[in-house]
């Protein structure tokens, strides 16, 4: 498997994130067939990367459950 190069995305924090720090997760948007998700807590670690069709099912999926 190839690395993939993330040093160019933009990260955006967790619309349910606090300024607390909590439990957060950062995701990159403008990647384009991507979706790369880290911790905000510890950004240097690795990042998750999931084809972006799997992400738009999970949020999708979890939008229209009763999960919070």
């Amino acid at each position: 498997m190839r690395a993939i190069d993330l040093s160019t995305v933009t990260w955006r924090k967790s619309s349910y994130s606090n300024q607390d720090g909590g439990e957060c997760i950062e995701v990159a948007d403008n990647h384009p067939t991507l979706v790369p998700v880290r911790d905000s807590k510890d950004p240097h670690r690795t990042a998750l990367v999931f084809p972006a069709a799997a992400w738009s099912a999970f949020v999708t999926a979890v939008k229209g459950s009763n999960w919070r």
